[in-house]
């Protein structure tokens, strides 16, 4: 066990490049088990989460072996179970993403309730939806077992634009008799890679990018080499530690079209930066200021499925807005629990109302005092790193293992930007 003790008060400089999309990454291992020939992801970011899911991989009979840095040769050329190990599920929510690659394959799949996150209720009923539409049996008793003779394609509509759910229904779908549509489907970056990586498998899906998606089934899929897109969460939150410690930043390997609605809400911050290319810049000079809206009117901050602004940044943004001049309303919509952690932030100094458990209105700028901190969840954890950095005094953050499930190599790279952070362990 580990945790960080940082110094904060320091403003971070310097170039940095961005990591692979995580919630791209775990979905397009578990498409490993879709064909029987081997598979090179690229850009695989090396944290916890994939070496999980990598296991899981391993578990149900695959092979993986390490090319180099950030890429994996992966493949399920015999699968010879078809039950996820307890252990590992309990590890990770991302889990779940095998009960589609597996029916599919195998036409069984049974899996533990999934762990991960402990962010509020994260309802699996549209996963079981779209499987048993598709034609999947689903029992449960302790464990989700799913059997299935044949899938066969249907028009499905989603009861919720989940993403795992979409992810699922589209690797079940692939292999699937038939043709299939997803209506209300999700439409992050994320989920636009499966596609595209399936997609190079032999798979014929179309309306990538969109809410409808249109999956005509095949036989058979092939090995592919597929490059994982960039995370723009993590983007999102070197954006957010460079204003809020009056730095300056360049964040390489990004994706242009995937920063647009994070711009939006970054700009009622009052925060801009440059993109030449696929590199992004954050000058020193930002107004922090709220730009309010029409008469004067307090704006909001609020999450939705893409491509409005992402879920996983309300935590960050909400502790951006404490150093920003003005009022702001952050509207997470999605977790019941996500923004509990504002707790701390009120102990550090921040002037914040928790009016519900979904949303915060925020005013700053408040000078932030460190503290002792436990983080929750992977993205909150991140946010009380970007607090406990632009705070005075030292800050001590607990239960790290839950910001480096999403973050690669974090405490190097924040060290590299000149940031005052030890990872020290816990005895």
């Amino acid at each position: 066990m580990y945790e960080y003790k940082i110094e904060g008060g320091f403003p971070i400089k310097g170039t940095i490049k961005a990591s692979g999309n995580k919630n791209a990454a775990l979905p397009c291992i578990a498409a490993v088990l879709l064909t029987d020939e081997e598979v090179i992801l690229d850009n695989l970011p090396e944290i916890e989460d994939v070496q999980v899911m990598i296991d899981i991989l391993i578990a149900l009979g695959g092979t993986a072996d390490k090319l180099g840095a950030n890429s994996w040769k992966l493949r399920a050329a015999d699968v010879s179970r078809t039950d996820i190990p307890l252990a590992l599920s309990r590890k990770i929510r991302a889990s779940i993403l095998f009960a589609g690659p597996l029916l599919a394959r195998s036409g069984k799949a049974v899996l533990p309730p999934p762990g991960g996150d402990v962010i509020g209720r994260r309802r699996l009923d549209t996963h079981f939806l779209a499987l048993t539409e598709l034609g999947a049996r689903v029992e449960i008793d302790g464990q989700f077992s799913f059997t299935a003779n044949k899938l066969k394609g249907q028009d499905i509509f989603l009861d919720e634009t989940s993403v795992t759910a979409t992810e699922n229904a589209i690797m079940a779908a692939v292999l699937a008799e038939g043709r299939t549509i997803i209506t209300n489907a999700a439409s992050e970056p994320h989920v636009q890679d499966v596609c595209k990586m399936l997609n190079s498998m032999g798979a014929a899906i179309s309306g990538i990018g969109s809410n409808i998606l249109q999956i005509d089934g095949v036989e058979k899929l092939h090995g592919t080499r597929f490059r994982i897109g960039p995370d723009f969460m993590e983007i999102g939150s070197f954006i957010g530690l460079a204003a809020v410690t009056h730095g300056s930043i360049e964040i390489t390997d990004i994706s242009p079209p995937d920063m647009r609605p994070i711009k939006l809400a970054f700009g009622k911050l009052g925060i801009r930066w440059d993109i030449e290319g696929t590199t992004l810049t954050v000058p020193t000079q930002q107004s922090l200021q709220v730009n309010c809206d029409l008469g004067g009117m307090i704006p909001k901050i609020d999450d939705a499925p893409w491509p409005g602004f992402p879920p996983d940044l309300t935590s960050i943004m909400t502790v951006v807005a404490t150093q920003v001049e003005g009022t702001v309303l952050i509207h997470e919509k999605m977790f019941e629990s996500r923004m509990f952690f504002v707790d701390k932030l009120i102990g550090m100094g921040a002037r914040i109302t928790l009016c519900d458990p979904h949303r915060a209105v925020v005013s700053g700028p408040s000078v932030l005092h460190g503290s002792e901190l436990v983080s929750p969840d992977v993205r909150a954890g991140m946010a009380m790193v970007i607090a406990a950095l632009c705070a005075r005094g030292e800050s001590v953050i607990k239960n790290v293992y839950q910001i480096e499930r999403g973050y690669e190599n974090l405490t190097n790279r924040l060290i590299s930007l000149g940031a005052r952070i030890e990872r020290i362990a816990k005895n």
